[in-house]
């Protein structure tokens, strides 16, 4: 989006520094990437008046022309092959040494035996229009020598603009002024019209069909088009632009056209109003129809490209058939030529999603349809509409026969949504008063209005993305400002929602790896078919991004080649990240999450502190971190086991391989390292919880009892140790093994335990540590047999 800082200024009244507003608009959320300064390489041109026009003495075509330039040094003759140039009359003068737009540097020439002192310039040399036949004459009384950039008021700076697709309302001029306006504290007021001697009339208001101009219009798709507004100009006159509308379409990048689609461009770009201005005389029939295309018919729009049309497209139609796709762009048989003297103006708003589906099924993208399928202000077509007229009258001439009709079948009502104080300060963590937030709301054109403890707030047309209090305590947050808001921590309460299990998992893995001096890595989740089942993208950004990646490693292994190009040999990146698989039929692909890492050159790289000798890093090391990943990402029963790549598989109980680590091929140069791999599937194990847990030194004391514990043969320490656990009940804190005897007089073997009991908050008796442990010898001797050995 391009926004001229002379327009947004002239709507404030006031001038504006380039950097201050960049800056302003950028904390505002809509981000400036660049500024330009606009016709810079027209300083050099002045104004020229011509004192005297001759033929020249050696050529039929040429004239030779005596110029004032001002410059104090006297008139000059400049050779003209212009047949428009006439003596009394001001034009654009290029000094000898004056280097025009284009890069083209004018010296002193002598043409067919006459010197010729530098040139008048025509609008296509300036770079300000497509008329090369004839110099640009200028109507000013500006003296001569006066830069054209002051006359013309062409100097000026062009914002580029990132706007967000939410945003609607920052796509034209009066939508960033009035961003300004709310933190300049000013008042934003349209530029008066220069020539503009009549006044529109209002809209006439009608439900589906009514006639205006002696053309019947009919709106018969209300839902492609809720509401359509036609005026008729009688009487104009196509032609140039005056320069101030000229200058204002430079400004932001349009190339002027002719008097009347200026003006309708003009329009777009100051309220963000598409406009389409047919020739009335071609409109067959008498009749003008908003309506969904028939299947099959065919439309040659602007472009010269003929289209086929489908039923869920919405069309503008004239009694035998389409002459517009509605909110893309105007037929070629309807548009407004130098033969034009009637013209219909269309004012529309049109359902955005479908302007969406069909400028994507045409492959067509224009200023129109970019503004329709984001939503325009569907309450302001009128004042746009009655804009328009104006703005044409006044540079094209005409008249209004009668008021504009405006179809509005159904009109919609401002949207309400209610705002709390307090809720505005749980989000955003400070206090802001009722007052403040009436005031930030208001100054970008919301109304306020008290309802006990919160706020009704009416959405104005333009802003069709705020429906929920969330959306205008956004608006409160930007206006308030971004940078005014405290940076240290403030209380906050914690959520009762809990992490998700696979997100506990890669904390985990993240923190054991990044200790392990792995560097986390983000891929690309397309590339080139890899692997089985591939899942291919429909509409993908290049052949080499056709498929959805199958596997982690291959894009850790472009990363460590593109490594080694910039000279590195030592990496070690790991990433975590979702792999996919072609489902059957019409499903979406099978998800899995998985863990790689990647592992190459020194095993110790070198430091100041050490002699960074240990060798490169090879298998043993990559299996040491995969065991480490195991335990961290598998589930309980996952072991390695070799396979017959050099390397090892990881299976679970069942014998699933659910991973694998080894040696990796690679476009590798001769001083690097050998590279070695791991992947693995990521198991996320909910019972685990979220971490490590910190708890204070205990304050009450414990209670020791060692028992010795005959295990008959076949039955193991972990079985034992869990019936231990669950039958001692909550004051058990610790059991461990400290002593394990075998002997001919025992049957078995006999394996001392240590059992510690304490209570949290007072000292235990002799009789619970008693009971308890008496129940843990209960059910040893129930379930497997185990006796105490005392016995």
């Amino acid at each position: 989006m391009y926004a001229s800082l002379n327009w947004i200024g002239d709507m404030l009244g006031r001038e504006l520094d380039a950097a201050d507003t960049a800056r302003r608009l950028t904390m505002l959320g809509a981000t400036v990437d660049v500024v330009e300064r606009v016709h810079e390489d027209l300083s050099e041109i002045v104004v020229g008046l011509v004192e005297r026009v001759e033929r020249h003495p050696n050529a039929d075509r040429l004239s030779l022309c005596l110029v004032d330039a001002g410059d104090g040094g006297g008139s000059v003759e400049v050779v003209c092959g212009a047949p428009n140039v006439q003596a009394g009359t001001k034009y654009p003068y290029a000094a000898s040494g004056t280097v025009l737009p284009g890069g083209l540097k004018l010296t002193k020439r002598k043409i067919r035996g006459v010197v010729s002192n530098g040139m008048l310039c025509s609008a296509r040399e300036l770079g300000l229009g497509q008329d090369h036949e004839g110099i640009m004459a200028l109507s000013t009384d500006a003296t001569p020598g006066t830069p054209l950039l002051d006359v013309l008021r062409l100097a000026d700076t062009r914002l580029d603009i990132d706007v967000t697709p939410n945003r609607p309302d920052l796509l034209c001029q009066k939508g960033i002024a009035r961003e300004l306006a709310a933190v300049l504290g000013e008042v934003v007021k349209l530029s008066p019209i220069a020539g503009a001697a009549t006044v529109a009339l209002a809209p006439r208001r009608a439900e589906a069909a009514g006639h205006v101009g002696g053309i019947e219009v009919r709106l018969d798709d209300t839902d492609g088009s809720p509401r359509y507004i036609a005026a008729v100009i009688e009487g104009v006159e196509i032609g140039p632009s005056p320069q101030w509308l000229q200058a204002r379409l430079h400004s932001i990048g349009t190339r002027p056209i002719n008097n009347v689609v200026d003006a309708t461009n003009y329009i777009l770009h100051e309220l963000n109003q598409p406009l389409h201005a047919f020739d009335l005389r071609n409109l067959r029939e008498g009749a003008l129809i908003v309506r969904r295309a028939a299947r099959g018919e065919r439309l040659r729009t602007l472009d010269g490209v003929d289209r086929t049309l489908t039923p869920d497209m919405t069309m503008i139609c004239d009694g035998k058939g389409p002459i517009a796709v509605a909110g893309v762009m105007g037929g070629a048989d309807s548009e407004v030529t130098d033969a034009t003297t009637d013209v219909l103006l269309e004012c529309a708003y049109f359902d955005p999603k479908r302007i969406r589906a069909t400028r994507s099924a045409l492959k067509m993208n224009t200023d129109a349809s970019f503004r329709f399928e984001r939503g325009i202000d569907l309450e302001g077509m009128t004042g746009a509409v009655r804009r328009a007229v104006e703005l044409i009258m006044a540079v094209a001439g005409g008249r209004e026969p009668e008021a504009a009709l405006d179809l509005y079948p159904h009109p919609a009502g401002q949207t309400t949504v209610f705002l709390r104080s307090a809720r505005v300060a749980h989000l955003l963590g400070v206090e802001i008063s009722r007052g403040e937030i009436e005031r930030h709301l208001t100054s970008v054109g919301f109304t306020v209005a008290p309802r006990d403890d919160r706020m009704a707030v009416q959405v104005p047309g333009w802003r069709p993305d705020v429906r929920r209090e969330v959306d205008l305590i956004e608006e409160v947050a930007r206006l308030h400002g971004y940078d005014a808001f405290p940076v240290e921590m403030r209380p906050f309460r914690p959520t009762t929602v809990p992490d998700a299990p696979s997100e506990l998992v890669a904390a985990r893995i993240r923190r054991m790896l990044c200790a392990l001096s792995l560097h986390e890595a983000r891929t690309m989740p397309l590339g080139p078919p890899v692997g089985s089942e591939p899942q291919e993208v429909l509409n993908p950004l290049s052949a080499d991004e056709a498929y959805l990646r199958t596997a982690l490693l291959p894009g850790l292994v472009r990363s460590v080649e593109g490594n080694w190009a910039a000279g590195v040999r030592d990496v070690r990146l790991f990433e975590i990240g979702r792999v996919f698989r072609a489902s059957s039929g019409d499903q979406p692909p099978d998800e899995t999450i998985r863990l790689a890492g990647v592992l190459t050159g020194a095993r110790e790289p070198g430091h100041w502190m050490g002699s960074g000798s240990g060798g490169d890093l090879d298998l043993w090391d990559v299996k040491g971190m995969l065991e480490e990943a195991v335990r961290v990402a598998a589930g309980p029963g996952t072991r390695l086991s070799p396979n017959g790549n050099g390397g090892w598989d990881v299976q679970t109980s069942g014998e699933t391989v659910v991973g694998e680590a080894g040696p990796v091929d690679a476009d590798a140069p001769p001083w690097a390292g050998p590279l070695f791999g791991f992947e693995l599937d990521v198991t996320a194990r909910p019972s685990e919880g979220g971490g490590d847990r910190f708890m204070p030194l205990p304050a009450t004391p414990a209670v020791e009892r060692d028992v010795a514990l005959v295990l008959p043969p076949g039955v193991t320490v972990a079985q034992v140790e869990d019936i231990v656990r669950r039958s001692a009940g909550p004051l058990l804190e610790a059991c461990s093994v400290f002593d394990e005897y075998r002997g001919s007089d025992l049957a078995g073997r006999s394996v001392a335990w240590r059992l510690i009991f304490r209570h949290p908050n007072r000292t235990l008796r002799d009789a619970e540590v008693a009971k308890a442990e008496k129940k843990v010898l209960a059910a040893l001797r129930e379930e497997l047999g185990v006796e105490r050995r005392e016995s």
